[in-house]
């Protein structure tokens, strides 16, 4: 009985459908259809900032890499801010270590908030293999891909591992390769790293950002900075060695979650006083005493550097013809230098050619004889030049303590330079200087080579 009562309700219904089908259907034209609107499918907003960090642990500082991964995990990404990493490590390395699992090669994170200090808990999105994280196109990549999977309104891009400047040292590792000419993010298994001339490659492949930091040693240098200078809103690093424990990681991406609409000016504010504030804390000030290290970070405006280039093309003008060489040499002798060499090799620190240029000048002025033709020009100049670098290049720059020859870093003015010492070699280095953009722009290495012959 069921079965005829549903056959009989299927064909009444069959009875209706021709009707009120034909009806809809004879309505529907091919103009008709193409005239529908169909609007986009919503996106999701966009969030505030996308944190990118570039991570070569493939060295000697394995350890600190994987620490540092276990740090951002203090405050993760949120609704407002992503935090993705690409970290490399590496087996047989000095310093090689087991944590974590012990795994190798290259993967990419996207940073979740977790409380094992001991573990990484992000979300693992890649697994890349071992690809040769000194080579600029990878770091381009990194870059690129955070961008694309992960968009926002502003970007920051670290790259975190060795510097040194803007020299390219010819023996970073044990297996550098013929031919290298780099000075950031040293590779050890490749033996490559990524030329200082090539940073502004990684930009120009991927974008560019609102703020960039280099995590790593002396690379806030006009030579360095200068290179990048049209990729970033705000460039932040240090003068001097960054001592490991690095950023202040903890407390910068708190802040960042806390305040997401901050701008890349205020971004680098908040890098900048959290990195004081970590190495104002005892343990740290007994690090720095016991180590006979200051240290130094600041961030600076991108679109400044060419008006700071103009001003270094005036003043080399001057200095390369400064009839006082007695007051360049006692400038040479007290300005604060940075840790190129050690203790071993740069005994009273004199040899090092890494300076804050600001201090430099300064103390030529200081020590000038004034009735000297040029003094005049020069006195005008570094006043110039000192308004210059406190009311416009400089956002925020902060130090700490004195180096091991009882030079105090509040003698850092947020930029160093090239500025020769005594004749010395403390690392080996390829002659690249002249492919600079800086130098092309200012003629340094003028100022430079009559400085060298002033004692």
């Amino acid at each position: 009985m069921k079965k005829h009562a549903l056959a009989a309700l299927f064909c009444a219904l069959l009875a209706y459908a021709p009707f009120s089908y034909s009806e809809a259907l004879e309505e529907v034209t091919l103009e008709k259809i193409k005239s529908v609107e169909v609007g986009e499918p919503e996106s999701p907003p966009l969030k505030k900032w996308t944190i990118a960090v570039y991570m070569n642990g493939k060295s000697n500082i394995e350890p600190f890499a994987l620490a540092d991964l276990n740090r951002f995990e203090t405050a993760g990404s949120d609704d407002n801010v992503n935090i993705v990493a690409e970290i490399g490590r590496s087996k047989g390395l000095d310093n090689d270590t087991q944590a974590d699992g012990d795994w190798s090669g290259v993967r990419r994170y996207y940073v979740r908030k977790d409380g094992d200090k001991e573990r990484i808990a992000s979300d693992l999105v890649a697994e890349l293999g071992n690809p040769d994280m000194g080579d600029w196109k990878e770091a381009a990549s990194f870059l690129k891909w955070a961008k694309e999977v992960y968009p926002a309104q502003r970007y920051m891009f670290i790259i975190w591992d060795h510097g040194w400047g803007w020299i390219d040292p010819q023996k970073p590792g044990e297996n550098l390769l013929d031919g290298g000419d780099k000075s950031i993010s040293h590779d050890f298994v490749s033996g490559n790293y990524i030329k200082t001339t090539e940073l502004s490659k990684i930009f120009r492949q991927a974008g560019r950002v609102d703020l960039y930091a280099s995590m790593a040693c002396f690379m806030q240098m006009a030579e360095v900075a200068y290179e990048i200078r049209d990729y970033a809103d705000v460039i932040a690093g240090s003068e001097e060695v960054i001592q490991l424990p690095s950023f202040n990681f903890e407390d910068f991406f708190t802040l960042m979650l806390g305040n997401p609409d901050s701008d890349a000016e205020k971004a680098g504010v908040f890098l900048v006083d959290t990195f004081r504030e970590m190495y104002a804390r005892p343990e740290y000030q007994e690090m720095l005493v016991a180590t006979k290290y200051g240290t130094q970070l600041s961030a600076i405006r991108g679109a400044g550097l060419n008006k700071f280039g103009e001003l270094i093309k005036k003043i080399s003008e001057t200095l390369k013809k400064y009839p006082d060489t007695a007051a360049l040499a006692r400038a040479k002798t007290e300005v604060l230098r940075f840790e190129v060499g050690d203790e071993s090799t740069d005994p009273d620190k004199l040899i090092s050619f890494y300076a804050d240029i600001c201090h430099f000048l300064e103390l030529v002025e200081k020590h000038s004889d004034k009735s000297l033709p040029g003094y005049p020009e020069l006195k005008s100049l570094t006043g110039e030049f000192r308004t210059f670098l406190d009311g416009e290049l400089v956002i925020k720059n902060v130090y700490s303590n004195k180096d091991r020859t009882g030079k105090d870093y509040s003698n850092t003015h947020g930029i160093s330079m090239h500025v020769p010492g005594k004749p010395g070699n403390l690392i080996g280095y390829y002659p690249t200087y002249g492919s600079l953009a800086f130098e092309k722009a200012t003629r340094w290495s003028e100022t430079v080579k009559y400085l060298e012959t002033v004692e």
